[in-house]
This record gives structure tokens, sequence and C-alpha cells, in this order.
């Protein structure tokens, strides 16, 4: 199974691994999963790093090769994508997350997430 990692927990899982729940370790590590990470969350590293965010302080290049380094596939973002944004109701306004979400959908990926905002959308979305 694909796991969509959210850009928190690319964050902490590449950074501070003891930040990730037992949960979401577990469901990293597991062999029978493929973890994933967006385009969006790299964009959103190099925004927020470029405006100063504390929480949002790597190089979005070394993020990505790490990643890439770990195993993890990367997820481009589609028209598709983007379209499904429109079709989500407003209960998070955060534009990062509202990609993620829809990508989640639109490819039919389980997106892990420690945001109760974003678990509150419907669609293959787990709070870990």
């Amino acid at each position: 199974m694909k796991l969509l990692l959210d850009t928190h927990l690319l964050l902490w899982a590449v950074g501070s691994p003891d930040l990730l729940s037992a949960s979401a370790r577990s469901l990293i590590r597991d062999p029978f999963h493929q973890p994933v990470f967006s385009v969006v969350s790299v964009w959103e590293v190099a925004i927020k790093t470029g405006r100063g965010h504390a929480d949002f302080d790597v190089s979005p290049i070394l993020l990505r090769e790490t990643l890439l380094e770990s195993g993890y596939e990367e997820l481009p973002v589609m028209g598709n994508h983007a379209v499904a944004v429109a079709g989500l109701p407003l209960i998070h306004k955060d534009p990062f997350d509202r990609l993620l979400i829809a990508q989640a959908i639109a490819e039919g990926i389980t997106l892990l997430t420690a945001d109760s905002m974003i678990s509150q959308y419907p669609g293959p979305i787990r709070k870990v």
C-alpha cells in the first residue's frame, strides 16, 4: 500500500523521527508499504523556509534528496489533482494541505497526517 505523508510527517521522518507516533513509525517502516512524498511538500518547505518559518528550517534540496535516497516515491502534481481541490469541502484553508488531500483522493493513496483538521476530510486519510 502507498502512504502519502503530509509535510510535517516528512520533516519528522527525516529530521526528528522521535516526534512520529509509534503507529506512524510502524506504518512507514512496514516493508509492504511504499512511502510517498508530494512535490507539494517540497514546494511548501521552499516557501516557508524562505519566509523564515522556524519549523520549516530545512533545505528543500536536501529534503528531496534524502527522501529519494531513503526509498520514498515522488508524486508530481498533475492537472487532475488541482481540479480535485475544487471539490473539497472548506474544512481546512491551507492550500498545501488541500492539494495533498486532493492528491490522496485522486490517486487512491492513503494520506498520513498528525493534523486533526486534515483528518476530517472524507477519503483515504489516516491520522497517526
